[in-house]
């Protein structure tokens, strides 16, 4: 998907300050926090940044978890494209990084009146999104696990 993505950075009709713009970002501060609401989508250009959760482990006790960290050319941000909702996830940089920022609304706009460019950008972004999901679904099970054998219910199975 960052292929498609970072030649929309050079089309000359995708143009820097009206659709785009690059973004420096300080070592541990956050690019954006679970919760919020944009849908803004973001190329790394340099740098690392972390994906984070929040995970409520009782009423007074919360931890958040980094789920990955991403490096140069590594797409994030995309999930508000399609659904309109907060941030899902919060992400700091890890390290200083440059970031480009695609203006989600201006990006949905271009992609609608480009639907050759369009169909490639969305088709690269799926392909991002199920890899992700088959490694979350990893995750979890290996989490399942782990839960039934620190409780010991696996010997019961």
């Amino acid at each position: 998907m960052s292929t498609h993505l970072n030649n929309l950075l050079v089309h000359p009709e995708f143009l820097e300050g009206t659709h785009w713009e690059i973004r420096s970002v300080a070592g541990n501060d956050y690019v954006f926090r679970e919760g919020e609401q944009n849908n803004d989508v973001f190329i790394i250009l340099s740098g690392t940044v972390r994906v984070l959760g929040t995970v409520d482990l009782n009423k007074d006790t919360h931890v958040s978890p980094g789920f990955s960290d991403l490096g140069e050319g590594q797409v994030f941000g995309e999930l508000p494209l399609f659904d309109k909702q907060p941030r899902s996830a919060s992400v700091a940089a890890v390290n200083d990084c440059e970031l480009a920022v695609l203006h989600g609304d201006k990006l949905i706009e271009f992609l609608d009146a480009h639907p050759d460019i369009g169909y490639n950008i969305l088709r690269g972004i799926v392909e991002s999104l199920v890899e992700r999901l088959r490694k979350a679904n990893q995750r979890v099970f290996s989490l399942f696990a782990w839960g039934l054998k620190s409780s010991g219910i696996d010997q019961y199975l």
